[in-house]
């Protein structure tokens, strides 16, 4: 997979867990007891003119509220479709991700991290599939995220 060679390549370990597909923070509760770290959900959202992408990253607990996040953000948000998340990050839904930023070669997406994800031991993210989830240290999301030219904010 694309991914994990790049991870590869950037020197980045990984801890690769294999489960059913999943679509939801729910769902993907079932599979995750042995994955360390905290669990996230991530959303891939747009302001209204379809100008500016935001890959949001919350802890799966955490409900989006778009109100307050137009506020910090200064924009007027709204999801992003299918056809976005396709052409941007290059998955579809319920496979979306930040790995999915290798695949931004305009580097569209800004990525919005809330700080408790930030500053997690542990992380874990799907690998652009829904079927997989790679664990890997808050050093190397924090390497593989800078290895990459989208814009980072910590909310």
């Amino acid at each position: 997979m694309k991914i994990k060679n790049y991870l590869q390549d950037l020197g980045i370990k990984f801890k690769e867990f294999k489960h059913p597909a999943v679509y939801t923070c729910e769902q993907a509760e079932k599979y995750n007891k042995n994955i360390r770290g905290i669990h996230s959900k991530n959303l891939f959202v747009k302001d209204r003119k379809s100008k500016r992408f935001y890959l949001v990253i919350l802890p799966a607990d955490k409900k989006l509220n778009l109100e307050e996040l137009d506020k910090k953000l200064g924009d007027k948000l709204k999801f992003a479709n299918e056809n976005n998340l396709k052409e941007i990050l290059g998955v579809e839904s319920g496979a979306v991700s930040p790995f999915g930023l290798i695949n931004d070669k305009n580097n569209n997406a800004i990525v919005v991290t809330d700080n408790k994800i930030w500053n997690s031991d542990y992380v874990s993210f799907h690998p652009n599939i829904n079927t997989e989830t790679l664990e890997l240290t808050k050093e190397d999301f924090h390497k593989y995220l800078n290895s990459l030219k989208n814009r980072i904010n910590i909310i």
